[in-house]
């Protein structure tokens, strides 16, 4: 357990100096919005991925096998299969909310070749956001926390942790926390499932992408998106309101199928 307080406080820690020392650059003024999210989550990504291998491989002695780093050829497919799981459970979570809560679509100006550029924009800047956030929770911690008291208890554990760690994005609210608390635990299933780490990163962009691409905010966060503008009716308590799905019952429902979903398949070591 002390490693993993020591690879996410050490990470955070080294990752908030290295961001700080960047802003101090006279090319960051000109990044704002969606740039600098860019820019933070490519440093997390890369402080994290340096911790996976000073505390993960080097002092833990974790192989890439336990690390959930699965060949390429599995990897590949893992992420294209959590991609389109992640993004389907946040657009059923969308569309259940048209009849139960009279969400819908406005066109709110520019075409489709506009909004698939900023599609794919967005999915640029939300991959390194996705991997950071995976090699932070479902990483190194989940791995070494598993083996010292069990894959549940490490995974409720992390994804409690993960709940916590939007405390500050705008607009959140207790059943916000347990839904991501809840998407950690998907993302947990996900991680020990074909794939691994990289099935997990693409459930977790997938999931964002969606959310962003069909005009909803991600975690209480508005991401511009031209062409489509979502309107999540109400109640805020079944829909999200003005946080984005993650706040409503809806997206619990959701959550809870992609768990279930990893939870239910065997462990690739045990297929034929």
């Amino acid at each position: 357990m002390g490693w993993s307080f020591v690879f996410l406080a050490g990470g955070f820690g080294l990752g908030f100096l290295v961001l700080a020392g960047i802003q101090r650059l006279p090319f960051m003024a000109g990044f704002g919005g969606v740039g600098l999210i860019g820019i933070q989550s490519l440093v997390l990504a890369a402080v994290f991925g340096v911790l996976t291998w000073l505390i993960g491989a080097r002092r833990l002695h974790l192989t890439c096998r336990d690390l959930r780093l699965t060949p390429a050829s599995t990897g590949v497919n893992g992420f294209w299969t959590g991609l389109c799981v992640g993004g389907a459970l946040a657009l059923v979570a969308m569309l259940a909310a048209v009849p139960a809560g009279h969400a819908a679509w406005q066109q709110d100006g520019g075409g489709l070749l506009a909004w698939l550029g900023a599609v794919a924009l967005t999915g640029a800047v939300l991959l390194p956001a996705a991997l950071a956030a995976e090699l932070m929770f479902r990483g190194v911690p989940l791995v070494a926390l598993s083996r010292a008291f069990g894959r549940v208890p490490a995974m409720v554990l992390l994804s409690a942790l993960f709940g916590v760690g939007h405390l500050m994005n705008p607009g959140i609210g207790l059943l916000s926390i347990l839904n991501i608390a809840l998407a950690g635990l998907w993302l947990g299933a996900a991680f020990f499932s074909d794939g691994g780490l990289w099935t997990a990163t693409g459930a977790h962009l997938g999931w964002n992408l969606s959310l962003a691409a069909f005009g909803a905010p991600v975690s209480g966060l508005p991401l511009p998106m031209p062409w489509l503008d979502y309107s999540a009716g109400g109640p805020a308590w079944l829909t999200g309101g003005s946080f984005g799905p993650e706040g409503g019952v809806l997206a619990s429902v959701c959550l809870l199928g992609g768990l279930l979903y990893y939870v239910r398949r065997p462990e690739p070591e045990s297929r034929s």
